[in-house]
């Protein structure tokens, strides 16, 4: 475990060393602080109208702060997430391949599991912080509505999850080619797949349908926006991160021979 602590310290250092970290850190609270305070300037506008207007009132019915500004929030911070973290773990092995220094990590005596593992916990630290320079937003809802906070713990619950998945493929991708455009490139392309894969189901048959909903990020993240912890869910979420950091390892495998 001493190596998978020096990888970890190392990773979270390389990031802040360079302004990566902050430029991504930076773009997500101001991406994810944009949507909120639409949606929010939304819900204010409407509750306004309602109170003065009987056919607005009637129209939406009771405005719910959960359903017009939680929910929606939740989903636009993954939509974030999608466009941003391919470029956090887009460096992760890519760098180290074209600065040279894949080299001497494998032949340092550091397990190929503490390696990418140690990398990951990294990739997984930063993301950490990026959800949560969001919390102010959800916590400044509780000043002006009453919010569900079962659906917002849920809904964090769920973001988290999905970020594993997406930071354990990110890396995999990152572990197949020394360019770092390239590997955020086919990132995003894979997760943008895994994220919309869904929309086809509606033009396949009924079990190819079923799979296609299973294998699709949007499909799995909505239990959690409902404000259910659904272990379904959860476990294949687990399960994606999982395969991914396995096919990793295989990828780290092949160029430990290949060196």
């Amino acid at each position: 475990m001493r190596n998978f602590y020096f990888i970890f310290a190392k990773e979270v250092r390389s990031y802040f060393n360079s302004p990566i970290a902050l430029v991504i850190i930076t773009i997500f609270s101001v991406l994810t602080g944009y949507y909120f305070y639409n949606l929010f300037a939304v819900f204010s506008t409407l509750s306004f109208q309602a109170q003065t207007n009987p056919l607005i009132a009637s129209q939406y019915g009771a405005l719910n702060i959960t359903e017009f500004v939680v929910r929606p929030f939740i989903g636009n911070v993954s939509v974030v997430m999608l466009i941003l973290l391919p470029m956090l773990t887009m460096r992760v092995f890519a760098e180290e391949k074209k600065a040279g220094t894949i080299e001497l990590l494998l032949t340092y005596p550091v397990h190929d599991m503490e390696a990418i593992m140690g990398k990951y916990a990294g990739c997984m630290g930063i993301f950490a912080i990026m959800l949560t320079l969001t919390i102010p937003c959800v916590v400044l809802i509780e000043f002006f509505g009453n919010p569900e906070w079962g659906v917002i713990a849920a809904g964090y619950v769920g973001l988290l999850l999905m970020g594993s998945a997406f930071i354990s493929l990110g890396i995999f991708m990152s572990s197949l080619t020394e360019n770092q455009v390239v590997a955020a490139v086919l990132t995003f392309a894979c997760l943008l797949i895994f994220y919309m894969i869904n929309y086809s189901a509606g033009f396949a048959g009924e079990t190819m349908a079923r799979v296609l909903e299973y294998l699709s990020f949007n499909y799995h993240i909505r239990t959690f926006v409902k404000g259910v912890i659904d272990t379904s869910d959860a476990l294949y979420y687990v399960l994606f991160t999982i395969f991914f950091i396995f096919l990793s390892m295989r990828s780290l495998e092949s160029t430990r021979w290949r060196a």
